[in-house]
């Protein structure tokens, strides 16, 4: 079943399959999302990868080391819905922050742990989301992304 961030698989991912994951982990530098001014309310701006495409949705922040500070991750949906997010195969904890179509934070989950057990737990709203944003963790109380604040960006053409 597909998750915001990554694809969820019932069995342990068979090596053959863990091979592509890991190439394709590799390779996304030559396709990388296209990136844009993200403004917190605290008034910071990062450079949002704009997640768009399904396969960026699911790859997320899998296999990465880290998340620069001044970067975050924005997946962008095509209907409101209650978007979970898990954390499999990451390596960092982060805040995961969901946006409802006015861009304005319906749900916070903060320093949200990579995933230690299998099946991973899925992180969801409580409210219907348009958006998420993905920071390093305890970067959304520090720039004051709280419930009703609002997140500023353009979405790309």
């Amino acid at each position: 079943m597909l998750r915001s961030g990554i694809v969820r698989l019932r069995r342990p991912i068979p090596p053959v399959l863990a091979v592509l994951l890991a190439a394709l982990a590799a390779g996304r530098a030559a396709a990388t999302p296209e990136v844009i001014p993200l403004k917190l309310p605290s008034g910071k701006t990062l450079q949002a990868e704009v997640m768009i495409k399904d396969e960026d949705r699911t790859m997320g922040l899998m296999f990465r080391p880290s998340l620069p500070l001044d970067r975050g991750l924005l997946f962008v949906f095509d209907e409101k819905d209650f978007h979970g997010i898990w954390m499999k195969n990451c390596r960092f904890p982060i805040d995961i922050v969901w946006l409802d179509q006015d861009r304005q934070v319906v749900h916070l989950a903060e320093a949200v742990p990579p995933c230690k057990v299998d099946p991973c737990p899925v992180y969801q709203p409580m409210k219907k989301a348009a958006y998420v944003v993905e920071l390093n963790a305890g970067q959304a109380r520090r720039e004051k992304a709280t419930l009703g604040s609002r997140l500023e960006f353009a979405l790309p053409r």
